[in-house]
């Protein structure tokens, strides 16, 4: 991740994508739109910030298959 403080905190990057998008697949679309903005992330940081939001009750990260992860928006009723 570059060394440069973004006006946009990248926890709520991503919330404001997925309220756009509705859901996201990991490693194919939500890091690639991360690394347009941000420029270079590693997946351990992605991680790393998805683990929070998660506990958070933020989001939920589901598995799609072997490699592949959805996130969405947790749903508040």
């Amino acid at each position: 991740m570059s060394k440069v403080w973004s006006p946009t905190p990248l926890s709520l990057f991503i919330v404001e994508t997925l309220e756009k998008k509705k859901s996201m697949i990991d490693k194919d679309e939500l890091l690639k739109e991360i690394k347009e903005k941000y420029g270079e992330i590693s997946f351990r940081e992605l991680n790393n910030i998805l683990l929070k939001l998660e506990v958070l009750g933020i989001i939920r990260v589901s598995r799609l298959m072997k490699g592949k992860r959805i996130i969405e928006l947790a749903k508040h009723s």
